[in-house]
Parts: structure tokens; sequence; C-alpha cells
């Protein structure tokens, strides 16, 4: 990824089998960058029919994002317009799912840092995509953002609640396990209202709107009553805002390029009062799923196991997506958890850090697996308890794989281990070759010779070792020495501790 930010294509849609692919490898290349990683994360999406103007939109929104602290953040009459690639036309301009490179740092008035992602949808209803291509794109951007704008044309129609179908099923099957809403905030936004003498422009218009529209009336049939039901029980928030056209010249001329020079005044206007209140960082929802905070490492969990779910034949029952979501809620907190003992281990023994003491690296290693274990187990998760069992068991595995690597690293560094070997033949060598001299002096020449064999053998061993260590070649006759050398100071060590053992016996029964 270049130094310029632009649009990241995480969700492709393969046109031929109406297919869809997650590239988690852009996707972790924005949310696993180290200033933004475990920020909790607020994903603002907008999702809606293609050619009404979505990247439009969120182009304005990242110009406000880059431009926050200026007043005149809409910029000058003739700056073209540049972000999420957009044009007029009948054709859609984005396939699947885009997000803005560039993760939004915003602190919020009590001080908290969040970080928010931008996300653009591919258009709904074009001419190649089948419903179950909308529904699952529309599902996707609902279920991992925790700011949904849903655009549409002029109006809110029947179908377009219809859309809504899919996760209100969900809502209503999640409600049941974590009695919780399980998706966050819905803001309708109407372009091109054509009525603002029946609604005015904004929030206040919008919400009117909306209100009818979503009202349960006994004359309607039993499923469009069901949807309204099942949308105000499954969001935290909902609201409408209503937007002027934009003006002719920019529906109807192929060289606009963005500049407001060309856009209707009370366009600008209205968005000049929607994107700062939309925006502002007290009203920034992060992500929640069963009411923990979800930070950008675990979003891409998330990520991971709802496209698994959206890549077979038929639209996902609810059930499997309930099943999805509690699996990625457990992988996150298994990833977390594993962050948080592979940055305190770091912190003992890791890098150019000096060596440590076994013993104390062992007590450390206890202390933070511990703690690892009690940040997973501390996460409220779904699923059950046999099912975060599994997720316990293999997080206790993996830290126990981390455990051994940070052993291993902790014990190269070990100056005296490095020269054990050659350390234990130079002794060797040097008590065989007193040894020999003692008996030859004692007249015992036969055991001599035996000693001065026994000394070569070392002495070629040692010559061996240093060039299988300088080489890198033959390293399993290294590793035959290095065990070698290892046993004869395990058995000195032995005999050592014995003879002590001996001698203070024989001190306390002479005192």
């Amino acid at each position: 990824m270049g130094s310029e930010p632009g649009p990241v294509q995480i969700v492709t849609v393969c046109k031929e089998d109406h297919s869809f692919a997650l590239d988690a490898e852009a996707l972790a290349q924005v949310l696993l960058a180290p200033e933004v990683r475990d920020k909790h994360v607020v994903v603002l999406s907008v999702a809606g029919a293609f050619r009404k103007g979505k990247s439009f939109l969120l182009d304005f929104m990242i110009r406000y994002m880059y431009r926050e602290s200026d007043e005149n953040w809409l910029g000058d009459d003739d700056k073209p317009l540049t972000g999420f690639s957009w044009r007029g036309g009948s054709e859609p301009e984005t396939t699947g799912i885009q997000i803005w490179s560039e993760v939004f740092l915003v602190q919020k008035s009590d001080g908290t840092e969040v970080a928010v992602v931008l996300m653009d949808t591919q258009g709904a209803f074009d001419n190649q995509s089948t419903v179950k291509d909308c529904a699952t794109i529309f599902a996707l951007s609902t279920m991992t953002s925790s700011i949904q704008i849903y655009n549409l044309s002029s109006n809110i129609q029947e179908d377009d609640l219809q859309q809504l179908q899919l996760f209100t099923e969900y809502g209503r099957l999640a409600m049941d396990e974590i009695f919780l809403k399980p998706f966050q905030s819905l803001m309708f936004l109407i372009r091109d209202w054509s009525f603002p003498y029946e609604y005015t422009y904004g929030f206040k218009g919008g919400n009117e709107f909306l209100d009818k529209r979503l009202q349960v009336k006994e004359a309607q049939h039993e499923e469009l009553q069901t949807v309204r039901e099942h949308i105000h029980s499954c969001f935290t928030s909902i609201s409408c805002f209503l937007l002027p056209h934009p003006g002719l010249k920019v529906a109807t001329s192929p060289a606009f390029e963005g500049q407001l020079r060309d856009v209707a005044p009370e366009f600008k206007e209205q968005l000049q009062s929607l994107i700062p209140k939309l925006l502002h960082p007290d009203r920034l929802a992060e992500k929640e799923i069963n009411g923990n905070k979800v930070t950008c490492m675990g979003l891409l969990e998330f990520f991971k196991a709802y496209i698994k779910i959206y890549q077979g034949e038929d639209l996902p029952q609810p059930k499997t997506m309930l099943m999805a979501t509690a699996e990625a809620n457990n992988l996150a907190a298994v990833a977390a958890a594993k962050d948080q003992y592979y940055k305190n281990m770091e912190k003992v023994c890791g890098g150019d850090l000096p060596y440590v003491a076994p013993d104390s690296l062992e007590e450390k290693h206890h202390f933070h697996f511990r703690d690892a274990l009690h940040a997973f187990s501390s996460t409220k998760k779904m699923g059950g308890q046999e099912f975060c069992d599994h997720y316990q068991a293999q997080l206790e595995k993996e830290l126990e794989e981390m455990w051994q690597s940070f052993s291993k690293h902790n014990e190269s560094k070990n100056v005296f281990s490095a020269f054990r070997t050659p350390a234990v033949l130079f002794v060797l060598v040097c008590l065989l070759y007193i040894l020999s001299g003692v008996l030859l002096f004692v007249g015992l020449s036969t055991f001599a010779l035996v000693c001065d064999c026994i000394l070569g053998v070392v002495m070629m061993a040692m010559l061996t070792w240093a060039f299988i260590r300088y080489s890198g070649r033959y390293r399993s006759v290294g590793g035959a020495i290095d065990q070698a050398a290892g046993v004869v100071l395990e058995q000195a060590t032995v005999a050592l501790n014995k003879s002590r053992g001996t001698n203070t016996s024989v001190q306390k029964k002479s005192s």
C-alpha cells in the first residue's frame, strides 16, 4: 500500500458465478497498522442502490475528516472531489466492498481515542446483480458496521424495508441469546427529497417522515408488520435525514468532477448540517458485539467469519449468522489474549533484552499465562460454555507454543550456554592431560596410554564441533557432540553435589 491514501477493495463479487471473496491481506494491512490495531473501532458504512451518490457522499466525509478543524471544510468552489471513485451514468462503479486505506484516529470528549473506518458498498440491484448479491453485500456491511447509512432515492419503498428482513430475523435470534440489540445505528438517508413542504430537509423532517413510514398498522400485511417491529427491536438507534437534489449539473453533466460551484446551494447547506453531526466525535458509536467493544484487530476476525457463511449457494440461515458471530466473537477474544501475553513477555525477554534466569522467566510466563486466560474468560462471549471452552483450549495450546518460542529465544542469549560444549571439552582435555602425566609418573604407562587415546578423541570432537559451528554443515553430528557434553556436565554436577552432601554429613557427625 503506497503512502497516498485511497480506496482498498476488501470484498469482491465475481459476476459470473455470484461468489464472494475477502482480501484478508489488504484488510489486515489497514486494520493491523500498529497505531490503530488495539483501538476500539467505529465503522461507518454507506449502502444502497447504485448510482445514488454513495461514494459522492463518502468523499465529502473524507474531506471533513482531513479538515475537521477548518470551518470551511467543504473546500474551494472549483476543487474537484477526490476519494472513492464515483461518476455519473448508469453503470455501477463499485463492486463489492471498499474501505478507505487511512483509519482516522478521533478523540472523544472523555479523552478516549477511537479508530474510524469509512466503508463503501456495491450498489444494489444493478442489472448483473442477483437479489442474493445485493442482500449479501448489504448484510455484510450491516453486520460489520456500527453506523449503517441506508442510502435511498426519493422515498422509502416497501422493498427497501424488505432488504432488512434477513437481519431482523437474525436479530430476533441474537436477542434470544444475548438480550441486547444486535445492531447499532441505522440511518435512512433519503436523496433527492422532493416534498420539503410536507417534511423539511434534515434530521427533524426525516425523523417525522420515518416515524410515519415505520408505523405498524393493522391493515398492513403480517410480513410488513413483522419487518417494522423487528427494525425497531434490532437497532439501538434509528434516524432519517432528508437531502435535497444536488442540482441538474451534478446529475446530467459528464464533465462534472465534484466542484462545489456546480452543486445546488441548498444541497451544500444540508451537507454542512449532516456531515459534522454524523462525524461528531461523541456521536461516533464504537462497534459492539454482545456488549463488547471491538478493536480493529477484532474486526478482522468478524470479516473472516462472516465471509465464510456468505460463500454458499443460498442466503445463510439466521442461525448460521449467529454461529459465525459467536465464532468471530471467541476468535477476537483469543487474538486479544494472545496479543496481551506476547506484549507482556516481550517486555521481559524480547528482542535485545539480556538473558533471564530460567526459573525467573518461567515464573513470569505462568503469571502472564494466567493473566491472558483471565482476559479471555472475562470477555463476554457468545455460543455457550462448551463452545467457548473449545476456544480456550485453542488459546492455551497457542500460548504454550509461544512460551516454547520465548524460552528458546532466551536460552540462545545465554553466552555460557553457547560455549558449554567447548568449555566441557576443554576441561576434559586438561584433566586427561594431567591424569596421563600423573599415571606415567607413577609407572602406570598402560593407563596413561588409554588416557592419551581418550584425549585424542576429545580433541578431535572439539575440532569437529568448531568446524560444524563455523560451516553450518553436519548439524546432526554437532547435536550429538552437544548432547554428549551435556551428559558429562550433568554427571559431573551430580557427582559434585553428592560429594558436597557427604562432606556436609561428615561435618555434622564430627560436630
